[in-house]
């Protein structure tokens, strides 16, 4: 008995699976070509993954594959950004991709393809979160200065501005907020960091510790007793204290698994950052009333500016995190706003009390 031929509907949903699948590995072999080492040996191996899921495609269509389709639009930004930038960014969107898999619903696709497409999405985002890691605190710091910098003194000058006082006023209200917000933000940063870098350094074991190993009573095996600390048991201490002895000379067994310092950068750095990001935030509600606009007018545009500035901050940190980017853009959008409104509206009570 011969197999049922596929409806058209079929046949072009087959096409397309095929174009998708297609494109999707033209972007990991084009994101592996901005990766060395063992990043590039992963991206290409899901690029030859999804070269598997293509070749099922044309099974199916045998003779009718026809002109290659293009990918969906989704897939076609995604090769574009993967080709100019390769970054984390890109990796985030990619593993959003991979989660919006239609095989699970299609009886077409086998059990294996829907597999691969989850495996897919968290190889995916365990790179992104190499990436992640790899963003120093100065540009985190950046990220969330310039979004408080935008609600904060948006906020002030929709209060100001309710209490009714001259445009003068608004502005140089604005001014001296941008300018104590952006220096409070940079020497916050600045000290934060400095003091977790402080306690980190407090943290790590002394080299002349280190170089005192060798002279130990092998007998009395104090060395067992750092471990201690650590948190081992006292048999994994004993153990781990009798190999580290047996082992000598030794350069590093003291020192900790992993170095924490750079992941949480320098303390200038970040308060450079803090103060110019909170500065450029902060100075786009006062940009109206630096042209010359005035009232209602000057403060819907400095919502307006604020509103679009808070909707790509959003993005960043969605991507950032790895989560919807539209979602985190529009929950930016309503704390901001809502901030702001509620300050307004505090400014006409005391503006009409006074």
């Amino acid at each position: 008995m011969s197999q049922m031929a596929p409806s058209a509907k079929d046949v072009k949903r087959w096409r397309q699976y095929l174009a998708d699948e297609r494109a999707e590995a033209a972007v990991y072999r084009d994101l592996a070509g901005r990766r060395t080492g063992e990043e590039r040996e992963i991206l290409l191996e899901l690029a030859d993954a999804e070269g598997r899921h293509e070749q099922h495609w044309r099974n199916l269509l045998g003779e009718r594959v026809g002109m290659p389709l293009k990918g969906d639009i989704r897939t076609r930004i995604l090769g574009v950004l993967a080709r100019r930038f390769g970054s984390v960014f890109v990796l985030a969107l990619a593993q959003r991709a991979e989660t919006r898999s239609p095989y699970a619903t299609d009886a077409d696709a086998t059990e294996a393809m829907t597999a691969d497409e989850q495996i897919h999405a968290e190889v995916i985002r365990a790179l992104a979160a190499r990436g992640r890691n790899r963003l120093s605190g100065t540009f985190r710091a950046a990220v969330f200065g310039a979004n408080d910098g935008l609600v904060s003194n948006l906020a002030l000058v929709l209060g100001i501005s309710g209490s009714g006082v001259s445009n003068q006023i608004v502005l140089l209200t604005g001014l001296a907020g941008l300018l104590a917000g952006a220096l409070s933000m940079g020497a916050g940063e600045y000290v934060s960091v400095r003091s977790q870098r402080e306690l980190l350094e407090a943290s790590s074991p002394d080299s002349a510790a280190r170089d005192a190993v060798q002279h130990l009573d092998v007998d009395a095996n104090e060395l067992a007793l750092v471990y201690r600390a650590r948190g081992m048991t006292h048999e994994e201490a004993d153990a781990k204290a009798s190999e580290v002895l047996r082992l000598l000379p030794t350069d590093d067994e003291m020192a900790p698994d992993v170095d924490e310092h750079e992941s949480v950068g320098t303390g200038l750095g970040a308060a450079g950052a803090s103060f110019c990001f909170f500065a450029s935030g902060a100075v786009i509600p006062v940009l109206p009333y630096l042209f010359g606009l005035e009232g209602y007018v000057a403060l819907a545009v400095a919502a307006v500016l604020v509103g679009l500035a808070l909707i790509c901050t959003g993005l960043v940190v969605g991507l950032l995190s790895g989560g919807p980017p539209v979602k985190r853009a529009l929950r930016q959008l309503a704390i901001g706003y809502g901030a702001a409104g509620a300050t307004y509206l505090l400014g006409l009570a005391f503006g009409g009390g006074v």
